[in-house]
């Protein structure tokens, strides 16, 4: 049983996903990479990979697999804190606040607004 005709067997998909759980993101990529570019509109596969490539230190590529869970699921809150995340671990934190402060906005779990809040500017006094 696949995903999709040319997609990862929802057995690899559950080995990956256990990888990741377990910390072991490399292993996780070994079975999920070469399915990527056919899963390419596959949310569920696209969010594994960004939780390895994040979990193994692969920002550039957990930026470009959650830019594009973003773009096809733009209401996914974890999707947006995650990559609020990724790109302050890049060294990029004026452009997590947005990030941040929007998956507050729609989930207003306690690690998303605590995020959010140090990203948001505090009140001028006049």
């Amino acid at each position: 049983m696949t995903t999709q005709a040319t997609g990862m067997t929802v057995e690899n998909y559950r080995w990956a996903q256990e990888l990741v759980d377990a910390r072991d993101p490399l292993g996780a990529l070994k079975l999920i990479e070469p399915h990527l570019e056919g899963e390419q509109d596959n949310v569920a596969v696209q969010l594994l990979a960004a939780r390895a490539y994040f979990g193994s230190a692969q920002l550039r590529r957990a930026e470009e697999t959650l830019r594009r869970v973003v773009e096809l699921d733009p209401r996914d809150a974890w999707a947006l804190h995650a990559l609020g995340r990724t790109l302050e671990r890049s060294g990029r934190a004026a452009e997590a606040g947005p990030y941040f402060r929007l998956a507050a906005a729609m989930c207003p779990e306690p690690e998303y607004v605590t995020a959010a809040w140090r990203y948001t500017a505090a009140p001028q006094e006049q």
